[in-house]
């Protein structure tokens, strides 16, 4: 009797854990159903719901104020960089790009912008990287670039006005891709304008001649083809950000 007894308590113990189980599914389910239908009527902001977005700037608020110039990117030696270097999106590389007129327009202020070549960006200091670029689809590489150090780059062309503002903005040539940058991101000692790969000149996919390298972001910001650099105290226009990406885009 005793055997039997602990059978049928065992079978209820069961079933009344299965009901348990649906229920709460089926409760789960409704709230998903109508937070996802409030989610859907509330008011876009760049791409996001409102309320996405607002926790995406949250973040930038918090995870921005642990970047610092000792916030570095792990490195690693030349042995370890991959040789076929994927490409991180084609947005801004149209077919009808002349490299050869290309110059750097610096747009220090209204009325006021630099033409720079790639040559005269090459007489100084070179720096070389090799760090895990990681791409928001979900994919890294160690990848090994050279160019200048943006820092040392705003010395040399006397931008301290504008490095002092809050944000730095790139678009490409054809204007089909854009990024805004967060000041301290921009001066950060890993932070290269690049016109080498691999120990040689910028393929074309890549970016040439001159591309953006900045170790701590994801990909998004690492805008190819630079044709115009700018500074503001707000917000500059962001590919990416206009899509439903967060701002800073951070690691």
């Amino acid at each position: 009797m005793k055997n039997n007894t602990e059978k049928l308590v065992t079978k209820s113990h069961i079933r009344n854990r299965t009901i348990f189980s649906f229920s709460v599914l089926a409760l789960f389910s409704v709230f998903i159903f109508f937070g996802w239908r409030w989610l859907h009527n509330q008011p876009d902001d760049n791409g996001t719901p409102k309320p996405v977005r607002n926790v995406l700037n949250f973040d930038e608020s918090v995870f921005g104020n642990f970047l610092s110039n000792d916030h570095l990117a792990k490195t690693f030696p030349v042995s370890a960089a991959v040789k076929n270097v994927r490409v991180n999106g084609s947005e801004g590389m149209s077919d009808d790009f002349d490299p050869a007129s290309w110059k750097l327009k610096v747009a220090r202020k209204p009325g006021d912008t630099l033409l720079i070549t790639l040559d005269e960006i090459k007489k100084l200091p070179k720096t070389e990287i090799i760090f895990d670029f990681k791409c928001i689809e979900g994919w890294s590489q160690v990848t090994h670039w050279g160019g200048v150090k943006f820092s040392d780059f705003a010395k040399k062309y006397g931008l301290d006005d504008q490095t002092a503002m809050k944000y730095m903005g790139l678009i490409t040539p054809d204007a089909g891709y854009y990024v805004g940058i967060d000041m301290p991101s921009v001066m950060h000692p890993q932070t290269l304008l690049c016109y080498e790969m691999n120990g040689k000149p910028l393929p074309m996919n890549q970016g040439a001649p001159l591309r953006l390298i900045i170790p701590v972001k994801y990909g998004i910001k690492h805008l190819k083809r630079i044709g115009t650099m700018f500074f503001s105290n707000e917000r500059p226009p962001d590919y990416w950000y206009e899509r439903g990406y967060d701002y800073f885009s951070g690691l």
